[in-house]
This record gives structure tokens, C-alpha cells and sequence, in this order.
């Protein structure tokens, strides 16, 4: 075993697997888990306040991340979290069949949203620790794409089993169905990472008292709040995601909803169909440009235009809300701009708070801090989607949405780089 870890592993191995399996769990809980609940019978506005709490962990991650610096490896923590996460979405399927469902399976869910915080701490501390700065902008693509992958597959690929197994078995049966599924999947991804995954060589220290381990938790705080610039950053990477923390979870039941309630009444079939081919490719595609865009241009010169097209495909949503097209491929056009859009800009913010905000010698855990900080901007507007999304109508809400787009913009193009780009040769 250890002589496999010690060879050189190809990044192609192991990169797109392991963000393949941060994404699923987020992906779930975030979106897959709103259609179920809205097939049975859970209300808007308890979805969309409970499935974004549960989300927490993802912001509170800094809290802990420091830890994970002090105790084991990453790969330990990597393989542990995919387990775990398997095993509890195989109990969530179980929990389905009960009486009081909702409140023990949103329990369950959040034991996962711990699990998949840590996970994507260790995940992406294996990333920074085993890949060079060049490597990291060459491979950002591909992770971000692989990590959306997991999206698509989510969204697209299971809600469209989702769908015909609702036809053959009910609604509980079906969904019981699709949970297993994912914790399947997780195992076996575990599985796969704990022969496959590299480590970055660093063991963590040994011997530490807890008073030790808060001192050094707090030195962590202290050098994170006092980088150049952190302020400003914390600003920026809670807007630029701020107009999709509002559309995240009210998409799914637009789509869902009757056109009675100006929604476009499609089926869980027509939903996965929809995200699973034009979605797949359209951000596959658009990761993956966008990873090949900055490497050239650098991310100091691409980063506005990345926060454009990241922003502006609201808009295909806004137009689908006012106008309730009923073609399945006008639909489908405007999730392919959306998730284009979302694939291409995506990866400017990832690789901004790796390159700008992360360095130095706490690496791994200010990254956390940076990426927890930024689901915070995606959780708070999601909490209260619902809420404005029953008070303003589909239609009205798609259009707040646009004005929420226009902060993002103005912060990304005055944002300074502490690390300019290096001058191309």
C-alpha cells in the first residue's frame, strides 16, 4: 500500500474522482433533495429555509479546518468523510418510509453536510499540497468541471430515474431508490481513493495538547484576518455567488411547479433529461474553456469576463418565467446558457481564492476559511428564497434576481490582486 502512495500518481487518476465526490453530497442536499421533499408534499418555503440550513457546515468548515492540519492525513480524512456520507445517504433512504420522514431525514442530511464539509477540506488540501501553483491553473478546469459532473448526475441523471421509478413504485419507494444509490456511490468512491489517492507528504504533528491546538487554531484566525486585502475578499467572494444563493433552490421547483402557479409543470423525466444533455455538456464544456481561457490570459485579465458570464444567464431564467415556454428545447436552451455560464465563471472564483487568498503557511485551512465564507454567500439568499419566491411570484422573483447580480459585478471589477499574474514569456 505505501509503495503505491509513494509512486507518482497522474492527476487524471485521482482529480476528477475526488471532486467528483465533493460535489455529489453538496449537489444532493442542495438541489436533488429539494424535488424530493416537493414530491412529498413538503411545503416551498420549508424546503427552501431547511435544505439551506443544513448547509451550514460548509460555512462553519474554518472552525475545524485547522485541525485537520494537526491529526492524520488528508487522504485519512478524504476516504473517512466518503464512507460516512455513503453509509448515512443509505439511512436517509431507509428513514423515508417513517411517519415524521422530514425532521429525522433532515437530521441525517446535516450528519452528511458535516461529513461533506471535512471532506472538502481534506479534499482540497490533497489538491493544493500534491499539485504545483501551474499545475493547480492547468487542473482547475477539469476540477471544477468533474466537480459540476457531479452535479449533472445528480440533477440530471438520478431525478430522471427519480422519474421512472416514481411511475413503477410511488413516490417514497422511488426516492428510497435513488438514495441508496448515492451511497453507493460514495462508498465505492471511497474505496477507489483509499488504494489510488496521493498524499502531499506532510504528516501531521503528533503529540499535541488540546491548549496547543486552540493556540494554534487561533494563530490560524489571526493570520487569515490580517492578509492584504482580506476584507475586500471576503466581500467579494460572498457577492459574486450572491444571485445564485437565490436561484439554487427555487429553479428546481419553478420547473416543477404548475403553469397555474407560473411555473413550466415539468416531470422529474423532462427535469433530468434537461440537465443531464444540454446541462452536461454546456458546463463540461464551459469548465473546462474556462481553465484553458485563464491559463492563457491569466486570471487578472479574465476575471471580470468570468464574473459576467456567470451572472448574466439569469437572465434565460427570467425569460422562461415571463414567457412559460412549453417547447422542451427552448427549456433546455436556457438551463445550457445557465449552466455554461455557471461552468465558465465558476472557475475564476475557485482558482482566486486558491492563488489569492489561500497562500501561505496555513494554506489548506485558509482556503477553507475562504470557501466556507463563500457558501455563506450562497446559504443566507437561499434561506430566504422561499419566502421572497412565495411573496413576489416566479415571475417577479427572476427578475430580483438580476438586480442581485449587479453588486457581484461592480466588487469583481475593482477587486485587487495581491499576486499579480506573472508576465507571459
Amino acid at each position: 500500500m505505501e509503495k503505491l502512495n509513494n509512486k507518482k500518481v497522474s492527476p487524471v487518476a485521482w482529480v476528477p474522482t475526488l471532486y467528483f465526490a465533493m460535489g455529489m453530497p453538496f449537489v444532493v442536499l442542495n438541489m436533488v433533495c429539494t424535488l424530493m421533499y416537493k414530491g412529498m408534499g413538503v411545503s416551498d418555503a420549508q424546503i427552501a429555509f431547511w435544505t439551506s440550513l443544513i448547509m451550514l457546515p460548509w460555512t462553519l468548515k474554518p472552525l475545524w479546518s485547522p485541525f485537520l492540519e494537526l491529526y492524520k492525513t488528508k487522504k485519512f480524512f478524504v476516504v473517512l468523510t466518503q464512507v460516512l456520507s455513503g453509509i448515512m445517504f443509505a439511512l436517509v433512504a431507509f428513514a423515508l418510509n417513517l411517519p415524521g420522514f422530514f425532521a429525522v431525514t433532515i437530521a441525517m442530511l446535516a450528519v452528511i453536510a458535516m461529513s461533506g464539509a471535512t471532506h472538502d477540506i481534506a479534499a482540497d488540501g490533497t489538491y493544493m499540497g500534491v499539485l504545483s501553483k501551474e499545475d493547480q491553473a492547468r487542473w482547475i478546469g477539469w476540477q471544477g468541471a468533474f466537480y459540476n459532473i457531479a452535479k449533472i448526475a445528480a440533477t440530471g441523471g438520478l431525478v430522471y430515474l427519480a422519474g421512472t421509478f416514481i411511475d413503477a413504485f410511488g413516490v417514497a419507494k422511488a426516492w428510497m431508490i435513488i438514495m441508496l444509490i448515492i451511497g453507493v456511490i460514495m462508498c465505492c468512491l471511497g474505496t477507489y481513493h483509499f488504494f489510488i489517492l496521493p498524499t502531499d507528504g506532510k504528516q501531521a504533528r503528533e503529540g499535541m495538547t488540546l491548549k496547543q491546538s486552540l493556540t494554534e487554531l487561533w494563530a490560524v484566525f489571526v493570520d487569515f484576518f490580517e492578509k492584504k486585502h482580506i476584507w475586500y475578499y471576503i466581500a467579494f467572494i460572498i457577492l459574486y455567488r450572491f444571485a445564485e444563493g437565490f436561484v439554487m433552490k427555487i429553479v428546481p421547483l419553478f420547473l416543477k411547479a404548475s403553469r397555474a402557479d407560473q411555473g413550466l409543470g415539468m416531470s422529474e423525466q423532462e427535469i433530468g433529461l434537461c440537465y443531464g444533455t444540454f446541462g452536461a455538456a454546456a458546463f463540461v464544456v464551459g469548465s473546462i474553456l474556462a481553465g484553458y481561457y485563464i491559463s492563457h490570459r491569466g486570471l487578472q485579465h479574465t476575471l471580470f469576463k468570468l464574473a459576467l458570464v456567470f451572472n448574466l444567464p439569469f437572465v434565460a431564467y427570467t425569460l422562461l418565467a415571463l414567457y412559460q415556454p412549453e417547447s422542451l428545447w427552448l427549456i433546455g436552451g436556457g438551463i445550457t446558457l445557465e449552466y455554461f455560464g455557471y461552468g465558465f465563471g465558476f472557475v475564476g472564483l475557485t482558482l482566486f481564492m486558491m492563488q489569492q487568498i489561500a497562500p501561505g503557511e496555513h494554506q489548506m485551512s485558509h482556503y477553507a476559511f475562504a470557501s466556507g465564507i463563500m457558501n455563506l454567500g450562497v446559504m443566507l439568499p437561499g434561506m430566504i428564497s422561499g419566502v421572497v419566491s412565495d411573496a413576489l411570484g416566479y415571475r417577479h422573483f427572476f427578475i430580483f434576481v438580476l438586480f442581485c447580480t449587479i453588486p457581484a459585478l461592480l466588487i469583481t471589477w475593482f477587486v485587487p490582486f495581491t499576486y499579480p499574474d506573472k508576465k507571459k514569456e
